[in-house]
């Protein structure tokens, strides 16, 4: 019972946290330069790791579906297999995994040794909103952020099944088939619902981080307790959400 108090508390915690944080959305040109550090820090930062592991599970996924596409005949479907996987699916969740895991975990770790510190505190006295100075600008930032970053993962792990389809002796499809298939198979809805995917993941992790924060008490050991369930509630939130998203627009 008090394991669903305390999650209940979180949702309406989180949902009063995103109102706050959008009703100061007039003021958002004040904050444009904290919403770009934090787009540069979310994004460009993130962008090295989102393209090491595009690259490879395009160049797995194009693997492992040559290894069961070559008994029946069916090898120049890899492209659209690959490029609907990556597109529809494993784009926008492992980008989202990542942002939990990267970004999410140090937004949670700062805004939780701020209010630990009760500089949080210092704020609200001098009659600063911390929804309009720290979480608007995050928010912000995520949502522009993400459909980037799905974009650039979708487009170089479809490079990295091009590159095992091209050189695996026991596939052998030819780069140009395999984008043709692509590119013939793969609607624009396919992407468009990938990059939906997206902004919401990236949202609601965001969210969570920044609710998670803000809600800590105690001394500097809770900190890392924040972190760690701020990560993990982000990554079911993902798996959850990705399945009822998934439903809606089949």
């Amino acid at each position: 019972m008090n394991r669903l108090t305390e999650t209940l508390e979180g949702l309406g915690s989180a949902v009063i946290l995103a109102v706050r944080a959008f009703a100061s959305l007039p003021k958002a040109p004040r904050i444009l330069k904290r919403t770009a550090e934090h787009g540069y820090y979310g994004g460009y930062t993130t962008l090295p790791i989102v393209a090491i592991l595009s690259f490879f599970i395009g160049s797995v996924l194009a693997l492992q579906a040559g290894i069961t596409m070559k008994h029946f005949g069916a090898k120049q479907l890899i492209g659209i297999l690959v490029g609907a996987s990556m597109a529809r699916e494993l784009g926008p969740v492992m980008v989202a995994i990542l942002l939990a895991g990267r970004v999410g975990s140090a937004v949670t770790a700062e805004l939780a040794s701020m209010k630990v510190y009760q500089e949080i505190d210092a704020l609200v006295t001098m009659n600063i909103p911390p929804e309009r100075l720290l979480v608007l600008p995050r928010l912000l930032a995520v949502l522009l952020l993400m459909p980037v970053l799905t974009i650039i993962a979708n487009l170089i792990g479809w490079f990295g099944g091009a590159i095992v389809c091209a050189h695996v002796d026991f596939i052998g499809v030819d780069p140009t088939a395999y984008f043709q298939s692509i590119q013939r198979y793969l609607a624009v809805q396919d992407i468009l619902d990938g990059l939906i995917k997206a902004e919401v993941f990236g949202f609601v992790v965001m969210l969570i981080a920044c609710t998670t924060g803000l809600r800590t008490r105690g001394g500097p050991r809770e900190i890392g307790f924040a972190v760690t369930k701020s990560v993990v509630v982000s990554l079911i939130s993902i798996l959850v959400l990705d399945y009822f998203i998934t439903k809606a627009l089949a």
